[in-house]
């Protein structure tokens, strides 16, 4: 590695580890640490919803897509807002009644306390699953620039990201992913500006891509095997969307770090238009890294912008992209171990111990975060092994893992408002339906032993959420017709 290009990035870890030193000096209880004293400002908390749900995939496999495939992924984006606006209007409001830690507080109003722990401990299990996948891809650059193996370099970025969350809580993860997001936006647009001048200039680069039929934008089919679709785009992602917004505690602890019902629905709404524009310019860097003849096709998909960066853009902007993917990474590792400690904080160690003193949870919080931060780290470590010679772009991999509980979370919810269902029978729909969408993600690998899954095998994964929706939904119907039970049956607020 170039020493400008490694001052660049020694740089970027002092400043983060310095936002979160900076934001400790007036933390005293355990809301001030999981919720930023609910004082955060609505453009923060807007960039860092964006920083937080992009992470190293979208820098790292999306330029891929791009220059792989064409444009047609930007349907999935669409279909995000659409979710984000459903979201805003239906689910927001009821977690702003009261005084709610976690996104699965409002769920014990509505079917009692084993609910609420039994959906915290599916969101548990995904986001750690998922985020061992984000941190592996974002290790991938740094062990191409500096040399590294890649499990030194999750270890390396995963130890940085560690210390400052431990000390800075909630503020310090979304004032370092305004940061963060700044850092990797610039990176993507450097390489984008580079990438067209080697092929000869912006013009010529998309009219060559255009030819290539790579700006295509709109694939009108009603096809359940195809990956990016219109419709598959509008139901399946808005339905993703609207899972991981409105009951992952990931993206809900920031909502509820604003000041106001109205600060959290335009958070919400306008990080979804950044959205757009962000897979926009990743997308388009990586057809331009295509008519520069920088994407040869026996390269993998996931290496083309590592290689390109590694390879093509001069010292010191090489240095600032790889700092940018590291951005990335860091702002979703960071946030999941602070998500996951709250709900491990609020969902299990207050009801199971009693204890309610604030400075004594931000304690028990913060050692819950350095015991998250290492599981993650031997989470990624673990999906290096497994990725080693698959060509699966790692966002697909980690959005098919998320898809097996986001069906099921946004389920309950639905569930919540329709008369006569009850605990178990949430538990049960959402339970069926997680088991159901395993084998469907894994029905391609088992088809060999059993043939009469093949055809499982070829759902396309936007439409995985829709699935373990309906599923969760119609199981949990038929069990409060089949079985139902006696006592409250409280409406969701």
């Amino acid at each position: 590695m170039k020493t400008l290009d490694l001052a660049v990035i020694l740089a970027y870890f002092a400043v983060t580890i310095g936002v979160g030193l900076w934001v400790t000096r007036n933390q005293r209880t355990v809301g001030d640490y999981f919720l930023g004293s609910r004082d955060l400002p609505t453009w923060t908390v807007l960039l860092s919803i964006v920083a937080t749900e992009t992470s190293a995939l979208t820098v790292i496999s999306v330029p891929g897509i791009g220059a792989r495939g064409d444009l047609t992924f930007l349907q999935l984006p669409l279909g995000y807002l659409v979710g984000r606006i459903a979201v805003a209007w239906w689910l927001l409001p009821g977690y702003f009644q009261g005084t709610q830690e976690t996104a699965y507080t409002r769920l014990e109003t509505r079917f009692g306390p084993g609910t609420r722990r039994t959906l915290s401990a599916a969101f548990l299990v995904t986001r750690f699953l998922g985020d061992g996948v984000r941190i592996y891809a974002g290790a991938i650059p740094l062990a191409l620039v500096t040399g590294w193996s890649i499990p030194t370099s999750i270890i390396a970025m995963g130890a940085v990201t560690v210390l400052y969350t431990y000390f800075g809580g909630l503020k310090a993860v979304v004032w370092a992913d305004v940061l963060q997001l700044a850092i990797y936006l610039m990176g993507g647009a450097a390489a984008l500006w580079i990438a067209w001048d080697l092929a000869g200039g912006m013009t010529n680069a998309l009219s060559e891509a255009a030819a290539a039929g790579k700006l295509r934008f709109v694939d009108a089919r009603f096809d359940l095997t195809a990956t990016y679709t219109l419709i598959g785009g509008l139901v399946g992602g808005g339905m993703l969307s609207a899972a991981s917004h409105g009951t992952d505690h990931l993206i809900v602890q920031r909502l509820l770090s604003t000041r106001s019902l109205g600060d959290a629905r335009r958070a919400l709404v306008g990080s979804g238009v950044v959205v757009i524009f962000q897979f926009v310019l990743f997308l388009l860097a990586g057809s331009a890294i295509w008519a520069a003849g920088r994407a040869p096709a026996d390269l993998p998909a996931d290496q083309i912008f590592p290689r390109f960066i590694a390879e093509s853009l001069p010292t010191g902007i090489a240095g600032l992209v790889i700092a940018g993917i590291l951005a990335a990474a860091m702002s979703t590792i960071s946030s999941s171990i602070n998500a996951l400690a709250s709900a491990v904080t609020h969902d299990f160690y207050v009801p199971a111990t009693g204890r309610t003193d604030p400075a004594h949870l931000m304690r028990v919080g913060r050692g819950v975060s350095a015991a998250w931060g290492a599981a993650l780290i031997l989470a990624a470590l673990g999906f290096h092994r497994y990725a080693t010679g698959n060509d699966t772009p790692v966002v697909v991999l980690a959005l098919s893992i998320a898809s097996v509980t986001y069906g099921a979370l946004l389920g309950t919810y639905l569930l919540a408002g329709v008369r006569g269902i009850q605990g178990p029978h949430v538990v049960t729909g959402a339970g069926v339906a997680m088991a159901v969408m395993l084998v469907v993600i894994f029905a391609g690998r088992l088809s060999g032993a059993v043939p009469a899954l093949a055809p499982l095998g070829r759902l396309a994964w936007p439409w995985y959420v829709p699935l373990g929706t309906a599923l969760c939904m119609l199981v949990g119907w038929l069990g409060s017709r089949i079985r139902p039970l006696t006592g409250a049956s409280t409406r969701l607020p």
